[in-house]
């Protein structure tokens, strides 16, 4: 294929790309994630509500995948604040556990999001199955962010973060499973580290989270920076 052609093919692919303007609901209920969400939009300028603070309703999310779920929470925050969307559906996946809690994992925390106790269940499902060194405990963290608009138009990207579960949980930052993740070529767990080290984008830092990965592709398909 000659450069010119190559060119018309990159212009194409990007040309099927929807450009974010105006305001963008952050389809979430989860504060610490609307935190984070906000956190990765800033650089880009744009002016964002989430849907709690619009008293939207929690679409019940009946997907069998990260990707599906997410879908689900942008469209129907698109169609129900007539602004475009964003949405995000993350998780945990440990391998010895056959990928458990994966698309379940907020509900393992139950209804008062007790991940305190969701941690402890995993730690001690793990030992029942003998899984006690760090080869044993591999793990991974995966996002699928969702951009929907109200005329129906979808744009999905995702990313992951390998690493290894330790017990017991160390840090108090993030939230959710983040104490007793320790991504690949790190001494510290997530909870240990600050939003700016595993959320900053390039050429800054280096989007270590699985949130952050997914949210690089979203960025150079859909923003553009002010």
């Amino acid at each position: 294929m000659a450069a010119s052609d190559k060119l018309r093919s990159v212009e194409n692919v990007a040309a099927k790309h929807r450009q974010v303007t105006g305001r963008l609901v952050i389809a979430t209920h989860n504060r610490g994630k609307q935190h984070e969400m906000r956190e990765l939009l800033c650089p880009f300028g744009i002016e964002t509500v989430s849907a709690g603070e619009l008293g939207l309703p929690e679409p019940p999310e009946t997907g069998v995948s990260f990707r599906e779920n997410a879908r689900i929470k942008a469209t129907s925050a698109a169609s129900a604040s007539g602004l475009a969307a964003f949405a995000d559906d993350s998780g945990l996946e440990v391998a010895a556990l056959g990928g458990e809690p994966g698309i379940y994992s907020a509900r393992w925390a139950g209804p008062n999001k007790d991940f305190g106790a969701a941690m402890e269940r995993i730690d001690r499902l793990l030992v029942e199955r003998g899984a006690v060194t760090p080869q044993a405990r591999a793990a991974r963290f995966v996002c699928a962010l969702s951009l929907a608009w109200p005329d129906g138009h979808v744009e999905e990207f995702e990313g992951h973060v390998e690493g290894t579960l330790v017990w017991p949980p160390r840090g108090e930052h993030g939230f959710g499973y983040d104490p007793i993740f320790q991504p690949d070529g790190f001494s510290r767990t997530f909870g240990e580290m600050r939003s700016e080290e595993k959320h900053s984008l390039p050429p800054r830092g280096r989007a270590l989270s699985h949130r952050a990965r997914a949210f690089v592709k979203l960025a150079e398909a859909c923003l553009a920076k002010r």
